[in-house]
């Protein structure tokens, strides 16, 4: 980035902080803060700073004019000590990181930056079923993080004494790490058979919560497509699962045509052809239904995270604390475009051809230089496909 376009950057991300109210976090006082200025040569991160030290949050910023700006979910006795031992650690909230860069469904390589944000959504409902239904938390903020994904900050106090070890075993709760399949089912005795002592054992998917309700969900789905489907069509979907020939298939269809109200009830030994089919789907809901959260920034009680109504450094969008109601509406790509940049035209130099999507419009952009709307100049300097051009 040459000094025209970070004098350019640095100035409008200036204009910004003094336009935007920015509310710190809970004990802001007792937390580390972080940034990166806009300098020759990279990205140098300034740490180990706390409120007394930058003063008052918006003047701050609208000096410094940051490229990023991060606090620590930890809070400290001595948050600005740089040695983190030295710190005095209270406890940290439990942060959640979902990047569209890291979901199993995305090729960063294929998938459009507007396909993948929507994807990152879908995910990050998923975590929230499972932290507001599962774990009971209520102290949950959603956060876009300017970038390709959203940050989710959980502040129930009884998760902040919490160590690495155990904010891992969250980690893999949601993401079903270590999971059997058949762990989910549940076996109860029913009554002895005939001519035998021993009771027989009924398999169930318990439909009241935590990952037996997601995969019996799941398999509802499954049977729902496969009862809408033709005969043929329902037998040839059903040997696609291994271990699964046209013999097996047949009977798991015809169980399924004679017991969808006890499938739908959570029984899955209706018969032994459905119940091998239920196992095999439910393998698939729980890659399906897990939350592929990044899991070192949840187990890093000292981690720095992007500070909402900040601007993101390397796509020049806002970092947007949500409402839940507002979530299924949110377009990133339109509302978290900062008011500050709309409104008129400037001037850049793209280096290559290029595409972006930005603000309800597409721009495809030829090299040389080209008048474009503010937010996607800006956008495109700060992710590094143009520089600025002289007016």
């Amino acid at each position: 980035m040459d000094e025209r376009t970070r004098a350019y950057l640095r100035g409008r991300f200036g204009d910004h902080y003094r336009r935007t109210t920015i509310d710190p976090p809970p004990s802001a006082e007792a937390r580390e803060w972080g940034y990166m200025p806009f300098t020759d040569g990279g990205t140098r991160m300034v740490r180990h700073r706390t409120l007394l030290d930058i003063g008052r949050l918006e003047e701050f910023l609208a000096r410094e004019r940051p490229r990023h700006v991060y606090f620590s979910a930890g809070r400290y006795d001595d948050p600005g000590t740089r040695g983190m031992d030295a710190k005095g650690w209270r406890g940290s909230d439990v942060v959640f990181d979902l990047d569209a860069d890291h979901l199993p469904s995305v090729d960063p390589a294929e998938t459009s930056y507007a396909d993948m944000l929507a994807a990152c959504k879908d995910a990050l409902q998923r975590l929230l079923d499972f932290l507001d239904r599962d774990l009971g938390f209520e102290e949950c903020s959603v956060v876009f993080s300017g970038g390709r994904g959203y940050h989710v900050h959980v502040r129930d106090e009884s998760i902040q004494p919490l160590e690495s070890e155990a904010r891992r075993e969250i980690v893999d709760y949601v993401r079903g790490i270590g999971l059997d399949p058949e762990a989910v089912i549940r076996e109860e005795a029913v009554g002895g058979s005939v001519g035998r002592e021993s009771p027989a054992q009924k398999q169930t998917l318990p439909t009241d919560g935590g990952w037996s309700r997601r995969a019996h969900e799941y398999l509802l789905e499954v049977v729902e497509s496969l009862e809408a489907a033709t005969e043929d069509e329902a037998i040839e979907r059903l040997q696609s699962y291994d271990g699964i020939g046209q013999t097996r298939a047949e009977a798991a269809y015809r169980a399924i045509e004679a017991n969808g109200d006890a499938i739908r009830a959570g029984n899955v030994d209706v018969h032994p052809g459905f119940t091998m089919v239920a196992k095999h789907v439910i393998s698939e809901a729980l890659a399906d239904r897990m939350a592929p959260i990044d899991e070192p920034v949840t187990t890093d009680v000292n981690r720095l995270i992007r500070l909402p109504r900040s601007l993101h450094g390397g796509s020049g969008l806002e970092v947007v604390p949500l409402d839940r109601k507002e979530i299924a509406a949110f377009d990133p790509l339109v509302d978290a475009v900062p008011e500050t940049f709309r409104g008129r035209e400037i001037t850049v130099e793209v280096s290559d051809e290029t595409s972006i999507e930005l603000d309800g419009d597409s721009f495809t952009l030829d090299p040389g230089v080209r008048s474009v709307p503010e937010p996607v100049g800006v956008s495109l300097m700060a992710r590094g496909d143009a520089a600025k051009a002289p007016e």
